[in-house]
């Protein structure tokens, strides 16, 4: 399989390429149009005064400048689409090379309370969503972030099944991202399913009819004035009773547009990105039961969306103030556009969340796929419902480019507890999230960095990163307190994978020592699973005791007076601390 870092060159070549090639295009049509202009001129200035002739020059000349147009706007926006497609193909080029720190951070995602979302690098800067994250839609982002913390430990298999398949389609998921990236929309989808669900019609039914009836009068009103059976007078009578009728309606007409005019642009990409999922054959159960999400009465929603928006367009008519006058006065036209408008509204708007569920599934699992397709070395966890727990060959942190990386095995049984002692920067805690991060991706069903993974499916939950909270009034300690007290409130409810990195870090040592000792027991009286890290070798001693404890630990070395890491998951108690040698080399002391 070509690599992906290849696949992204080629295809930006070949873009920017097109794009090159489609200015050109763009341009010549500019010049042919000034051509057609001035020959179109130069025709009636040799025909003047022959009038039939000139009309002909002229019609014909308007036709091939419509036309030329119309063909110069399909370029316009093939060549924006081609432009997309070459800015999604340069970003994945860059954050191949780990340039991608300038992108959403998703830090809003993060939360305390959640099991795990503030500890394992998660959401925020260089965190792994950051990294991985590729959706064009707010609904999509808020989307991806929830698959990530929803915690889920079923239906792996279909998970993975899914994001395999979405992984092979390349240039689909970059055309449905680039098509998502054209449009830039006011209002996101959450707002308009609210407004759309509380509207509240205003138009009467007999309105259906109404429009027709009088724009048929109003045709036989001018044809008597043109015919001089009736004066001018009688014209602009009958005007202003259509401007009445029309005006009657229109404070709630004018509201009904601007919250339109604020909608559009969304419906006009979510109208696009339906195609796009419409057009695309799936094969997997999950995509295609979202893509059965979009279907209506045997009418496709792209198509329904489309309806919708000519019927937007013809209501935008009433913004030039010369048409508004006529159409309404001869035509009650915004009457019109605004009944067919309410009966879109009752007979869809209770499909649109469906719709606008399935384009945010299908843009936060793209990124998933995507994600998958930047690494194709990376394995999917074998699925068991074993007494194991996690056995994993060769795991490691998949932030971390594989030259600088030291992956290790870990293999822990269910109601297992290891505790993790080791010198300061010897890796505990990057090691506590590469198997957070195990744990998260492989329920999400991503693949994993590691050579082989064997895995039961469990929950994580996790406190490495307390905090304290000033408009709480809450201490650090308390917090602490606070959050190991939902740790033990949830291991009743079911089984979690528990990772504690230094808890207790707000008392004092002896007190410390003793806390940690207990806490730990309790967890593994309750048969948790997990790991704890810690300086306090003392708390190694629970191993002579419990037969559930093992100890592992990370290594330094002080060779040539210099500090030496090697990152290495090891069985036993770490003897090398590190601190005082800190202290005394940074001269601090």
């Amino acid at each position: 399989m070509k690599k992906p870092i290849l696949f992204y060159q080629e295809e930006l070549a070949r873009y920017e390429a097109d794009t090159h090639k489609l200015k050109s295009q763009l341009v010549q049509l500019s010049l042919v149009r000034l051509a057609i202009f001035l020959l179109t001129s130069l025709g009636v200035y040799l025909v003047y005064p022959n009038e039939l002739y000139c009309l002909g020059i002229i019609v014909l000349g308007i036709a091939v400048f419509l036309f030329l147009m119309k063909k110069h706007a399909n370029l316009k926006e093939e060549k924006n689409l081609t432009e997309a497609l070459a800015q999604l193909n340069a970003e994945e080029i860059a954050i191949a090379n780990g340039d991608f720190h300038n992108r959403n951070t998703g830090e809003l995602f993060q939360n305390p309370k959640h099991y795990y979302s503030l500890d394992i690098d998660l959401f925020g800067r260089a965190s792994f969503f950051q990294y991985m994250n590729r959706t064009e839609t707010e609904e999509g982002t808020g989307a991806l972030a929830n698959v990530l913390l929803a915690n889920e430990i079923t239906s792996i298999s279909s998970r993975q099944e899914t994001i395999k398949e979405l992984a092979a389609l390349p240039k689909w998921r970059q055309l449905f991202a680039a098509t998502a990236r054209l449009i830039k929309i006011q209002t996101p989808g959450a707002s308009i399913i609210d407004w759309l669900n509380n509207y509240q019609s205003f138009i009467p039914k007999f309105m259906q009819w109404f429009p027709m009836i009088f724009s048929g009068l109003s045709i036989g009103v001018i044809a008597l004035f043109v015919l001089d059976y009736i004066p001018e007078f009688a014209v602009l009578v009958w005007l202003f009773i259509g401007l009445g009728i029309t005006g009657y309606f229109k404070k709630k007409t004018d509201l009904l547009s601007q919250n339109i005019d604020r909608v559009k642009d969304t419906f006009q990409q979510y109208a696009n990105l339906l195609e796009q999922i419409e057009n695309q054959t799936f094969h997997g159960k999950l995509l295609q039961e979202q893509k059965e999400l979009i279907q209506a009465e045997g009418k496709k929603a792209s198509t329904i969306f489309k309806e919708l928006t000519k019927i937007i367009k013809d209501f935008d008519n009433r913004k030039n103030i010369l048409s508004a006058v006529i159409s309404n006065g001869f035509m009650l036209w915004d009457i019109k556009q605004t009944y067919k408008l309410e009966q879109w509204i009752a007979q869809y708007n209770n499909k649109i969340e469906d719709w606008l569920k399935a384009v945010s599934f299908f843009d936060a699992y793209n990124s998933l796929g995507n994600y998958a397709f930047n690494k194709p070395e990376y394995i999917y966890p074998s699925i068991n419902t074993n007494h194991t727990t996690i056995d994993t060959k060769s795991l490691g942190h998949p932030l971390l480019f594989s030259d600088n990386r030291v992956d290790n095995d870990l293999k822990i049984n269910n109601q297992e507890f290891f505790i993790i002692t080791g010198a300061n920067m010897a890796g505990k805690s990057t090691f506590l999230r590469t198997i957070s991060l195990h744990i998260v991706m492989a329920n999400v069903g991503l693949p994993i960095c590691a050579a082989r993974s064997e895995y039961t499916p469990v929950k994580l939950i996790t406190s490495m990163r307390t905090v304290d909270s000033l408009t709480d009034d809450s201490s650090y300690f308390f917090a602490e307190l606070t959050r190991l007290k939902f740790i033990i409130n949830e291991i009743k409810k079911e089984p979690y994978f528990i990772i504690l990195d230094e808890i207790l870090k707000g008392t004092n040592s002896t007190d410390k020592a003793i806390g940690s000792k207990k806490f730990v027991e309790k967890l593994v009286a309750s048969k948790a699973t997990g790991i704890i890290a810690t300086h306090d070798l003392s708390l190694c001693e629970i191993e002579k005791v419990l037969d559930e404890v093992k100890n592992y630990y990370f290594d330094a070395e002080i060779i040539d007076d210099e500090l030496h890491f090697d990152y290495t998951f090891k069985k036993g108690i770490c003897k090398n601390m590190n601190a005082s040698f800190l202290l005394k080399k940074m001269e601090i002391v």
